[in-house]
């Protein structure tokens, strides 16, 4: 207090500016006063530079944005960013240019654009499916109409189950779209059917839907079951599949429902006063549009099923040869599965790939740019200007601790370089014969330098886990080096085998290293102790800022800086200046250099350690290329084999990555294939009270997957995730038309046919509504 007023005190406890930092006194000697300016220069710089990022030849800065959790929604995430760039554009100088350079929201997007417009086009062919069969358009709308409805129903499920939109969902509605019209099909066929019959409409709907309201439970009760397995399956498979199933369950249950109601109503009012038939059930010749465009095919529809009924009957008469013969051609069809190869889930061309470079250890950044100068040119000379877009190169370390964290890349100092390639998603080759001939050509051109493909689209990053390649070969050990030795010998056996590329030990061992040796004797002559000796090299090479953190507020911009006392790179350019290096503390008496006190030698590390479950292990990375996973993965073990009870003690080994998870799942759905076929048989009995007419249904399934292995070799396609899940729905598919031939039988049976007239009865009449599901 001065006076009436009361002041605030300020200090110039910290400097302004930076000029006067450099004019802070230091010390005293025989009264000259020595400044900073004296044996420093401080100045607004920058730490050493261990990471260069180059978008097309010009440097930036990378801003990656990764999502968090498993309840955000990718496409939500991105649009939210991209909402904010041009305000956040507004801070920045005008000159500064920022781009976005990968958007992976933009495959999602396509992903479920793309299955969108397949289950669209799956609901209008099955819409011109149905028109062609019955001719009358009104009967095309009431089964038309089941699709969306039960799609909305099998929504709205899901997401009070808060499941999202995705590949799996999306992917089970569009697997389910193509049966959800069964039961309303099949449904409307047998009330015209019964309207062919001469009854009245009311009579002929009650008597179709009463005729088939069992059947057609039972059938979507198959088919739903055979999705059951897939609740029991643990792990990644879980998450995968779950989902799937819920979509498809809901929406056939939903169908179901709308068959036993909506269906029947519909035909009241829409086929009131109109041709319910067509000429395939007798009557007046058809009236309407639709009717009279049908009857060329219905006459010839009707020509094939009078053919198939005379072949069916041959089939009946020389039963005793045609079912061994039939059933062993299935059985033996099933041996195709040996060459079709296994892959998790099919290859996805998303326009991008992402190479990492490595250089010898300890190569310097400056030369590591200058090196992917090079190989970004012979990138440019094997792709076509017009189908690049951009060539993104991500080299050395990185700054931030949360990059490195979520890095699956392997980079572990300045000789490492990712190159991030995209294409033109308008026209471009495919993306693997580009990543084939540069396999080819870079290790060629450039002797000593290590290149390898990593996952670049989000369904290989996804699939992979986490992991830079499919193949992961985990050695295990306490002794790191004999675990890198065996790794390495594994793995220049591992490139023999064809069809494996970019066979890598991911740690590298040959780090180059300076080690320092101090004399403690000598130190302790002249008052110093290792920690001393320590303390000034560390603060020498790496900074103050390592032990003795110090930070200064900038009044004029609000900015903190970091203060970190190191000697400049360009002074410790050589051995002999780090061995010129002072060495001090409070207690000695006076200064002394690093060279008297210490001897250097030359050597080698580990530049990185990795451990899995605790203990320390070496990866071998490989993946596939022209061959399925499977193929490749089966001569791995071979191999493998050969160093079974060969370890030391206390080393192990064990192949993981994808294709631990591809086994698994293949288990997974191989179990759940057994079982679903087990539970539809189950449920039959019960249904049908019998043993023998279950039996005689489930022999359709040796056929139903004796046609799954020929088609997906006559269509080069492997056994994969999709590929089993379509098998398994082909149980539920396969009985569903199975129980619709019996029953009908069985009911023919209970009229006074016999088993022959009853078999070919059933044969004849169902044929239509089964080829139509």
């Amino acid at each position: 207090k001065i006076g009436p007023l009361e002041y605030s005190v300020q200090m110039n406890g910290s400097p302004a500016t930076i000029q006067e930092l450099n004019d802070l006194p230091v010390k005293t000697v025989n009264g000259a006063t020595i400044y900073v300016h004296d044996v420093a220069h401080v100045r607004d710089g920058f730490t050493p530079q261990t990471n260069v990022v180059r978008a097309d030849g010009v440097r930036g800065a990378l801003l990656s944005v990764i999502k968090n959790g498993a309840g955000a929604s990718t496409i939500t995430i991105v649009n939210a960013i991209k909402r904010q760039l041009p305000d956040l554009a507004k801070t920045l100088p005008a000159e500064l240019e920022m781009k976005t350079l990968f958007d992976q929201s933009l495959f999602v997007r396509a992903s479920i654009i793309g299955v969108l417009r397949e289950a669209l086009i799956a609901a209008c062919l099955t819409a011109a499916m149905i028109l062609i069969f019955l001719g009358n358009w009104r009967s095309t709308l009431i089964i038309a109409v089941s699709i969306p409805l039960s799609i909305l129903v099998s929504v709205i499920v899901l997401s009070a189950l808060h499941e999202t939109f995705n590949i799996m969902t999306l992917g089970g509605l569009a697997l389910a779209v193509g049966i959800l019209v069964d039961d309303a099909t099949v449904e409307i066929e047998n009330i015209e059917r019964n309207l062919a019959m001469g009854k009245e409409l009311r009579e002929a709907i009650l008597d179709g839907a009463a005729q088939i309201a069992v059947p057609a439970f039972v059938s979507t009760i198959c088919i739903c079951i055979v999705f059951v397995p897939m609740f029991f399956l643990a792990g990644v498979a879980k998450f995968l599949f779950v989902p799937m199933a819920e979509a498809v369950i809901f929406a056939m249950l939903a169908s179901y429902l709308l068959s036993r109601t909506l269906v029947p109503t519909l035909v009241m009012y829409l086929l009131r006063g109109h041709e319910p038939h067509h000429g395939a059930h007798g009557g007046d010749k058809p009236r309407s549009f639709f009717g009279r465009m049908q009857q060329g095919f219905e006459d010839r529809f009707e020509k094939f099923r009078d053919g198939y009924r005379g072949l069916l009957e041959r089939c009946m008469v020389g039963r005793v040869v045609f079912v061994p013969v039939f059933l062993a051609f299935c059985l033996l069809s099933l041996g195709i599965t040996m060459v079709l190869g296994q892959d998790f889930f099919p290859s996805v061309d998303a326009g991008v790939f992402r190479m990492h470079v490595r250089a010898r250890p300890g190569l310097r950044i400056e030369e590591m740019a200058r090196l992917c100068d090079q190989v970004e040119n012979t990138i440019r000379q094997r792709i076509p200007k017009e189908e690049l877009t951009t060539i993104l190169d991500n080299i050395g370390l990185p700054y931030s601790s949360i990059n490195t964290s979520y890095s699956s890349s392997g980079t572990v100092g300045t000789a490492d370089a990712e190159v991030l390639v995209s294409l033109n998603q308008e026209k471009h080759r495919p993306t693997a014969d580009y990543v084939r001939e540069l396999r080819e050509q870079l290790p060629a051109e450039y002797p000593g330098v290590e290149f390898y493909f990593q996952p670049a689209d989000i369904v290989s990053q996804i699939l992979n886990f986490g992991l830079p390649s499919p193949i992961d070969i985990q050695i295990a050990g306490r002794n790191v080096q004999a675990d890198h030795e065996l790794a390495q010998k594994i793995a220049n056996q591992l490139s023999s085998i064809p069809g494996i590329a970019d066979v890598h030990l991911q740690q590298q061992m040959n780090d180059p290293e300076l080690q320092l040796n101090i004399d403690r004797t000598k130190a302790q002559q002249v008052g110093l102790q290792q920690r001393d000796v320590a303390q000034n090299v560390l603060v020498s090479l790496s900074g103050s800022f390592q032990t003795t953190p110090t930070f200064w507020l900038n009044p004029q911009n609000g900015v903190t800086y970091n203060v970190a006392v190191q000697t400049p790179d360009y002074k410790m350019d050589s051995v002999s200046a780090l061995m010129n290096t002072p060495v001090n503390s409070t207690a000695a008496p006076s200064y002394q250099v690093l060279g008297n006190l210490a001897s250097l030698r030359t050597g080698v590390t580990p530049a990185s350690f990795s451990h899995y479950n605790i203990t320390p292990v070496v990866d071998i990375y490989a993946t596939a290329q022209d061959r399925d996973l499977g193929g490749v993965a089966r001569d791995i073990d071979k191999v493998l084999s050969k160093y079974d009870g060969k370890l030391p003690r206390g080393m192990t080994k064990i192949v993981r990555g994808q294709v631990e998870t591809m086994r698994s799942s293949f288990v997974g759905l191989g179990i759940g294939l057994a079982m679903a076929i087990i539970l539809v048989y189950l449920l039959i009995v019960v249904n049908f009270q019998s043993w023998l007419d279950p039996f005689i249904i489930i022999t359709a399934l040796p056929g139903a997957l004796a046609g799954i292995v020929w088609m997906l070799l006559l269509t080069h396609t492997t056994l994969n995730v999709p590929s089993l899940t379509g098998s398994v729905m082909c149980m539920g598919v396969a009985t569903a038309n199975s129980i619709l031939m019996v029953s009908f039988a069985r009911e023919r049976m209970e009229e006074g046919y016999t088993a022959w007239d009853a078999a070919l009865e059933a044969g004849f009449t169902r044929m239509r509504p089964v080829i139509m599901t």
